[in-house]
């Protein structure tokens, strides 16, 4: 259904006709001209080749002609790897990236696992390339 509804805002990577990489992302509906990454994926045998990198690339180079001037996500802070990946795609694009907690530990269930805070980080604004 994602694929369906949002294909205008996401985007997936195939070898030899088989994903390997996905990047979902819709637009923020109170916030149009703001794109909401969702979830990246990279399938192991693909990592470590800037597969995720060109994707959110070559999406955002669609969603900035068409209006979106900035990137939002959540991270956690022990995710080292999605941190990395968005902080240069924020060097990439020339645009300032900022970081806020959204949701701390104390605002998901407690159900006796400690859930990590998620940080929004806003990156913008994006110009056309």
């Amino acid at each position: 259904m994602w694929c369906r509804d949002f294909a205008d805002t996401s985007v997936v990577a195939r070898v030899d006709g088989d994903a390997v990489g996905f990047v979902i992302a819709y637009r923020r509906p109170s916030a149009p001209d703001t794109a909401l990454v969702w979830q990246v994926a990279v399938d192991a045998s693909q990592r470590g080749q800037g597969l995720a990198g060109a994707l959110l690339d070559n999406l955002f180079t669609r969603l900035v002609a068409d209006g979106v001037r900035h990137l939002e996500t959540t991270i956690t802070p022990d995710n080292k790897a999605s941190i990395r990946l968005f902080t240069s795609f924020a060097e990439r694009w020339g645009a300032e990236l900022e970081r806020a907690e959204l949701f701390g530990s104390a605002d998901f269930p407690d159900d006796g696992t400690r859930h990590e805070p998620e940080d929004l980080y806003r990156i913008g604004p994006l110009l056309p390339r």
